[in-house]
């Protein structure tokens, strides 16, 4: 699976804390996904996707 964040991110860090296998955050200050979703990170980056505030991770197959 591969997680992507989209234009809007607040920077809250929920996604970095919830799943840092995946989630960090770049240069500038905003999240980004830097790895690919294993099935051993694939509940958390889940979880990270459903308790962002703002919507904008996107996982796909």
């Amino acid at each position: 699976m591969k997680a992507k964040v989209v234009d809007g991110c607040i920077s809250c860090g929920a996604c970095v804390a919830t799943c840092p296998e995946v989630f960090r955050f770049d240069e500038d200050g905003v999240a980004e996904a830097y790895a690919k979703v294993t099935p051993e990170h694939e509940s958390a980056a889940i979880e990270a996707k459903e308790e962002c505030p703002v919507a904008v991770i996107v996982i796909e197959d």
